[in-house]
């Protein structure tokens, strides 16, 4: 008889987090992790806050001091943190709550700061819950006050130091070894260029910027003290970043101009890169910002900036009857041009806690208005400057034209000519060695790919769901079936009757799914597919099946991933026994990241891929070769009992199958 679990599942099983517990206990739901992009994340919290008082017109001058390679101490001179009894905590200071509370501050309220940065309330005290120490020092209301915290918990009371006529608000505090590991460490370049970026963000705030002599080395090019301050913010910056560079534009094309019903607004600067010989320049780029967080994965508000600078182009094209300009695509315009744009917004919507991709439609709309008007009198107000940008784009247009057209010339076969589906993202490689087909389960799991895919070696094909079975279908149906008839023309070298290896369009087929029982179906309808109607692409060694992991364990600052339950309970037990470990379960390929996916899954430096095989076509193993279609007909075939049988005598044998 089988011994159960005789435990009750009730009220005492139920785990209530207090406080700041939540975040210790699980940083990468507040930080994205605790890798050295999370770490490096907690002053950006701390200087956010100085930002929104200096935004909100309040302070004027923000010192970034990084006193060790753990330590960094952020000052600024606004108001300064309340530190009068909050009304709903009795004997707690609004500082107190604000540092050991989530959700709680003064950016909920839009008549404290009309934009913020920052987590909205979560910021503060989840630098303070990841710090081994912290000490706040306010002055305000004519003393300096003071008190101390660690790891999300006070240390001391709010102590009143000395009569003073300043006001501000200091931070200090240390990244805590216990969660993010010992080798935990500020770079002082990253830091530097934070400041900076923040300064010109936020025009005619002055940032000082101050690092221990000891943590820099020649070979980072920073000084150990200065000052930044933009008057005229990112425009400043984008003159200092192009100075010396050749650009199309004598005068760098900038504004700021108010959103509807003073909801925020948006300024921005741009500038055409050219290269000593008038080509386009590899030197350009274009840096994105909502409340002065960096939007590295862009957004609504670079839909509209660009939205509105190529139309502007194309409409100055058909203004002077210059028919080329119809060609002209974003692409083309943004090839070359060094350009910021940066939106204050009160009710920012992101993609992610760490605020990588805004996600308002209604940002779109309002900066795309916003610029239009100043663009389109900024190109009439100089013809001579309008008609050198729209030629430069137009050649660029040109240059786009004439590679796609070389490009599908060369992925053409030379008798079929045919049409490629709408969602394939083919590879631009010419020929076929080193290109890779990768099926993929899901359009979520397939727009994913594709940003993390070699777009010169790796194509990528969503599938919508589970595909046909085959085997168990008549021809009828097979021939009907459009998403498998696509497949067999963008592979290109025709079905079995009529096979021609030479047409083959791609090195390897990778079909990629789900580490789940309903990925491993899709895999096992594909590989039947293949193996009935082009079992020459098994043959010749081109049909593999993709690796993804299950978990990631993060302990510390290491990370890595891991295939099976049974691997996981082994590190635990082993490596990682004792030690405090963070586990994230990947449900699908969707659900990773595509630098994930990119490094698990789809990287030939890292990935695992299992090929697959068949028996030897020769006539010594023509019974092995009817032994495998009796195989396949009967796991893929509409009577269960085979596959029952099947499954019963052969699974003590299965072992890894990883190549």
């Amino acid at each position: 008889m089988t011994e159960q679990n005789t435990h009750t599942y009730d009220a005492s099983d139920i785990q209530v987090l207090e406080g700041l517990e939540p975040v210790r206990l699980r940083p990468g739901m507040y930080i994205g992790g605790t890798d050295e992009k999370a770490w490096h994340h907690l002053p950006v919290e701390i200087l956010d806050n100085s930002i929104d008082e200096a935004v909100a017109g309040f302070a004027k001058k923000i010192t970034v001091n990084l006193i060790d390679a753990k330590t960094i101490e952020i000052t600024d001179d606004g108001r300064g943190i309340p530190v009068d009894e909050h009304p709903k905590f009795p004997g707690k200071s609004a500082l107190e709550v604000i540092l050991t509370t989530l959700h709680s501050g003064g950016k909920f309220n839009n008549n404290v700061y009309k934009t913020s940065g920052g987590l909205h309330g979560v910021g503060s005290s989840v630098v303070n819950a990841l710090s081994s120490e912290m000490i706040v020092t306010i002055s305000r209301d004519g003393y300096e006050w003071q008190q101390s915290f660690s790891r999300g918990k006070p240390t001391s009371k709010m102590t009143q130091i000395a009569p003073t006529k300043n006001h501000g608000t200091k931070i200090k505090f240390t990244i805590d070894e216990e969660i993010f590991g010992s080798s935990a460490v500020f770079k002082p370049i990253k830091i530097y260029r934070m400041a900076r970026a923040k300064s010109f963000l936020s025009r005619g705030v002055r940032v000082v910027w101050i690092c221990n002599p000891e943590l820099l080395t020649e070979d980072m090019n920073i000084p150990a003290q200065t000052e930044f301050y933009y008057p005229n913010g990112v425009a400043d910056f984008l003159e200092e970043k192009t100075r010396d560079k050749p650009r199309i534009l004598p005068k760098i094309f900038s504004g700021m101009v108010d959103f509807p019903d003073e909801s925020g607004r948006v300024e921005w600067a741009l500038t055409f890169l050219t290269d000593e010989n008038g080509a386009a320049s590899d030197d350009g780029f274009f840096s994105s910002y909502c409340n002065t967080i960096a939007t590295i994965d862009g957004g609504t508000h670079e839909t509209g900036f660009k939205s509105a600078i190529t139309r502007g182009i194309k409409a100055y094209g058909e203004k002077i009857n210059n028919k080329a300009a119809a060609s002209i695509i974003s692409e083309d315009v943004f090839d070359s041009v060094a350009a910021i744009v940066s939106v204050f917004y009160k009710t920012p919507q992101f993609l992610g806690q760490t605020k990588e991709k805004l996600s308002n439609p209604e940002i779109a709309r309002f900066t795309e208005n916003a610029l239009r008007d100043p663009w389109e009198i900024f190109l009439a107000s100089d013809p001579k400057t309008a008609n050198a940008i729209l030629e430069f784009v137009i050649n660029l247009a040109n240059a786009r034209i004439k590679t796609k057209q070389v490009k599908e010339i060369a992925r053409k076969t030379p008798t079929k000519r045919i049409r490629m589906p709408a969602k394939l993202a083919d590879c631009s490689k010419h020929g076929v060695d080193g290109t890779e087909l990768f099926i993929v389960e899901g359009e979520s799991a397939g727009g994913t790919a594709k940003q993390a895919r070699d777009r010169a070696t790796q194509a990528i094909m969503p599938l919508r769901g589970k595909v046909l079975n085959v085997i168990s279908n008549s021809d009828e149906r097979f021939s009907a079936n459009k998403e498998l008839n696509e497949l067999i023309d963008i592979i290109g070298a025709g079905t079995a009757k009529d096979w021609d290896e030479s047409k083959l369009r791609y090195e390897k087929i990778i079909v990629m799914t789900d580490a789940d029982v309903d990925g491993s179906h899709i895999a096992s309808l594909l590989m039947a597919f293949f193996y009935q109607v082009m079992p020459q692409l098994i043959y010749g060694g081109h049909l593999y099946l993709s690796c993804p992991p299950l978990y990631k364990l993060t302990c510390g600052t290491e990370s890595i991933y891991v295939d099976t339950d049974e691997e996981l309970e082994e590190l635990k037990n082993t490596k990682y026994k004792n030690k405090k470990v963070e586990i994230s379960r990947f449900k699908g390929l969707g659900e990773m990241m595509p630098n994930q996916l990119k490094e698990t899954t789809m990287s030939p430096k890292t990935r695992r891929l299992i090929r697959v095989d068949l028996p030897p076509r020769t006539d010594e193993g023509a019974e092995d070769t009817e032994k495998t279609r009796t195989i396949v007909s009967e796991l893929m075939g509409k009577k269960p009992e085979f596959r029952f049988k099947f499954i019963t005598e052969h699974a003590q044998f299965v072992k890894d199958l990883f190549v």
